[in-house]
């Protein structure tokens, strides 16, 4: 008989917190679901992209990963292993004034989250681009611990903050 992983597990927890913030809250559009086993390095990765559906179009994501060795000292119940996933959480959205606007939001992301590691800000933009050129931000919240079912109770409390960030980006925006 099948035995869920860790991964497996998270990933059931968050697909029903935030599908229930779609579909009987309505409060989030989901936009874009990945279910993927990387067959190159025998990894899992899962994510679901959601925005606020009053919201400005910014997008949120959760994203779970397992790596192969998180999996094996699973299964094969090795001791000493800190088994796992990795947690990744980001948001998309549009920025004009660089400076000004990244500023404020990791001044908002520390007030909301207060990381222990900063958050990172990664712009881009479409070569070519006319004047005023619009940067496509990529925020990115990191943690420095893997996750697992003990984590599972403070899932809505999370996903209540990623809904409090967009709803401060939007503000932003």
């Amino acid at each position: 008989m099948f035995d869920p992983t860790v991964f497996d597990n998270l990933k059931v927890a968050i697909e029903n917190q935030v599908y229930d913030l779609d579909n009987i809250a309505g409060q989030v559009l989901i936009t874009h679901r990945i279910d993927r086993m990387e067959l190159a390095v025998m990894a899992r990765i899962f994510a679901l992209q959601f925005k606020l559906v009053n919201g400005a179009g910014i997008t949120a994501e959760i994203r779970l990963e397992a790596s192969l060795k998180d999996i094996a000292a699973e299964l094969l119940e090795q001791s000493g292993e800190n088994s796992g996933c990795t947690l990744r959480l980001r948001f998309y959205m549009p920025v004009q004034d660089a400076n000004e606007t990244c500023k404020a939001i990791e001044e908002k992301l520390e007030t909301i989250w207060q990381p222990e590691m900063p958050p990172t800000q990664t712009l881009s933009f479409g070569y070519g681009e006319q004047q005023p050129i619009t940067y496509h931000n990529e925020i990115e919240l990191h943690f420095n611990r893997k996750i697992n079912e003990d984590q599972m109770e403070d899932l809505p409390e999370l996903i209540d903050h990623m809904l409090q960030t967009l709803e401060e980006l939007d503000k932003l925006a």
